[in-house]
């Protein structure tokens, strides 16, 4: 039985991964961590990692980016492996990330979905064949009002992928509003659009003469990032120090 810290517990994904969690036998949630140690579950929660006095396997991590830091500190001093949810991370913070993978298991991925990993693998072909065609490409992505940042991490990820299997030398371009002049050939544009209870939507769109390929995801339910979470969860437990990511899970 895997033993997990779930960190963000009462938040939306945390709660969701909790009710997931208790109907599968291979995990269980034995601590949770809130920064304001309420409890509003089963098992007991801390207000930090650091205050966690129960034997574990994993930390799940679905916060906010503001304590990235002090997460990353903490699991390096107690040795747990951390499945890294949270996004909006900056460089600096990433650069952390990678640092601290050097004495932890940790595996990070913008989307946790089986779903979107698999759209990946699609695009890095997708991205070769139609980049050498002429295609241009952009990436629409829509997520609900309450969310804070934007581009989505997933949106960058995506575009990430198919930059590095067009070559690499993509510019991101996220506004065209202040220029007056045909799109150039080596640009990816991304839009994000927040509105109403949209759980989360991409669209990688493939712009050729007389033809579009687009490549698209809808989420209905946090459910496929929770089951994404603990199915890395249940892969991480044990696993040496270094770079995860959801490709590692599915294989």
């Amino acid at each position: 039985m895997i033993r997990a810290i779930m960190n963000g517990c009462n938040g939306r994904m945390g709660r969701v991964i909790a009710g997931l969690v208790a109907e599968d036998d291979g995990i269980e949630i034995v601590a949770g961590v809130d920064r304001f140690g309420e409890n509003e579950a089963s098992f007991p929660v801390f207000s930090s990692i650091d205050e966690v006095n129960v034997e574990s396997d994993v930390v799940i991590d679905f916060s906010n980016a503001q304590g990235v830091d002090d997460l990353l500190e903490s699991c390096v001093k107690k040795n747990l492996p951390i499945v890294l949810c949270t996004t909006g991370l900056s460089e600096k913070q990433l650069d952390h990330v990678h640092k601290a993978s050097e004495k932890i298991a940790i595996l990070k991925s913008a989307n946790m979905s089986v779903g979107v990993n698999v759209l990946m693998k699609v695009l890095k072909e997708a991205a070769k064949t139609l980049s050498e065609a002429g295609f241009d490409m952009e990436i629409v992505e829509k997520h609900h009002n309450q969310k804070l940042d934007a581009p989505s991490g997933t949106a960058l990820s995506l575009a990430d992928v198919i930059n590095e299997s067009a070559g690499g030398d993509y510019e991101y371009v996220y506004d065209r509003s202040n220029r007056r002049e045909k799109r150039p050939e080596k640009e990816i544009g991304i839009s994000a659009v927040r509105g109403g209870s949209i759980v989360g939507d991409h669209d990688v769109i493939f712009a050729g003469l007389d033809e579009v390929v687009t490549f698209s995801h809808r989420a209905y339910s946090r459910a496929i990032f929770g089951k994404g979470a603990i199915a890395a969860a249940k892969f991480l437990a044990g696993k040496e120090a270094g770079m995860y990511d959801m490709s590692d899970v599915i294989g």
